[in-house]
This record gives structure tokens, sequence and C-alpha cells, in this order.
């Protein structure tokens, strides 16, 4: 079955968050998932969190994980796996560990786009 490309399965947007820390975020959409990449700097393949979610449940496998951010980064991927009810990828890639505030404002950016 071929799906038609929509002007919505592709998104990048700059998220200046609180602390002064700037990222990137790009979000493929699939019929059965979504692709997300958040980086500072440049973009590069840093962590990366599977999730896959199926009536309710959701099972996450840490393909490269993470020396900081690690419960951040599993619950983006649940979460987002959960919405879509199908498979999360996400790439993470940062200079230092993450505080709270821009963790906020990561995800809410995030919960935006899916949406």
């Amino acid at each position: 079955m071929t799906r038609n490309r929509d002007n919505n399965d592709y998104k990048q947007i700059p998220i200046n968050c609180r602390s002064s820390r700037l990222f990137s975020v790009r979000i493929i959409r699939f019929s059965n998932g979504c692709f997300i990449s958040i980086s500072e700097d440049y973009q590069k393949i840093g962590s990366l969190h599977v999730s896959t979610a199926q009536a309710g449940k959701v099972s996450t496998a840490k393909v490269i994980p993470s020396k900081v951010d690690s419960i951040f980064l599993t619950s983006i991927s649940e979460r987002i796996a959960l919405m879509v009810n199908g498979f999360t990828i996400v790439n993470f890639s940062a200079r230092l560990a993450l505080n709270k505030l821009d963790m906020e404002d990561i995800l809410s950016e995030i919960l935006k786009l899916i949406e």
C-alpha cells in the first residue's frame, strides 16, 4: 500500500530554551510511528532509544545508551510511542546534560508538533 506524502510528515524547528541553549528538533512521521532527532549545535547521531507501543503497552530498547539524560529520553520515546500507537525512534545529541528547564522546553515543543 502506498501512502501519499503529507506536508506534516516532516517538521523541523529550533527550540530556544530558557537556559539560553538552542536545540534543533526534526520529526519525520510514518504511518506506523515517527523518528525524532534532538540536537544541540551540529546534527549528529547520539544516543538512540527505540520504543514501540501496542494496546496501551510500551517497550523500549536503548540502542545507543546515553551517559546522561537517559530517563528523559526514555520518557519522550515511550510517551510519543503511546501517542502514535506505534514506533518511536529518538536520537539525542547535546554538549552537556539537560537541566529541568531544558527538559520542559524540549518536551513541550515536541508534544505540540506531534499532536
